[in-house]
Formats: C-alpha cells, sequence, structure tokens
C-alpha cells in the first residue's frame, strides 16, 4: 500500500505546483515597448497592454502593431514555458511511478 500512497502525494505535489504556475507570471515587451504581454505559468495570456504614447511618437502602423503582438506573445510563450518546466523538472521524476 506504500506505493499507492506515494502516488497520491505525488499527484498533491503535481497540482500544487500547476496552482503555483499559475502565479507565476513572465512579462514580454515588443516595439521599444510598445507592446507589453503578460503570460502565466500555464501558458495563458494575463494581460496585453499597449503605450500609446510609445506607439504615436513612433508612427508604429497596425500592421507594425501586429507584428509586435505576435512577437511579444511568441516571445512570452517561450519563457513561460522555460519557467513551467523549470518548476516541474524537481517533480517530472516521479511520474514513472504513476505509470504515466
Amino acid at each position: 500500500m506504500a506505493g499507492m500512497k506515494d502516488q497520491m502525494a505525488m499527484v498533491m505535489k503535481l497540482k500544487k505546483a500547476q496552482k503555483e504556475l499559475a502565479k507565476e507570471i513572465v512579462e514580454v515587451e515588443a516595439g521599444d515597448g510598445a507592446v507589453v504581454v503578460q503570460i502565466n505559468g500555464e501558458l495563458k495570456i494575463v494581460s496585453v497592454e499597449f503605450n500609446e504614447e510609445v506607439i504615436a511618437e513612433n508612427e508604429v502602423s497596425y500592421d507594425e502593431l501586429a507584428g509586435y503582438v505576435k512577437a511579444a506573445v511568441r516571445d512570452g510563450l517561450k519563457e513561460a514555458q522555460e519557467v513551467a518546466a523549470e518548476k516541474m523538472k524537481p517533480l517530472m521524476g516521479g511520474l514513472g511511478n504513476l505509470g504515466l
């Protein structure tokens, strides 16, 4: 029965780690601050903000703005994936015992 207890403990640790990932926020900007995107460790977009002052000063077009959003989301997702992988790494060794 010790195996079942170990499995339950591992599942609880994984659930706790997932909740913690929701609180981990990565912030990425593009276009010299024209666009700022926040993404959490669950790879969900938390916010997308536009700096109207930077956009106006640099006469950023809609096409450029769309490109900045794509770049910020791409870079933010990559960074958030790295954060998630680092946070989950200690728990991944125990997954073999769960038959996953």
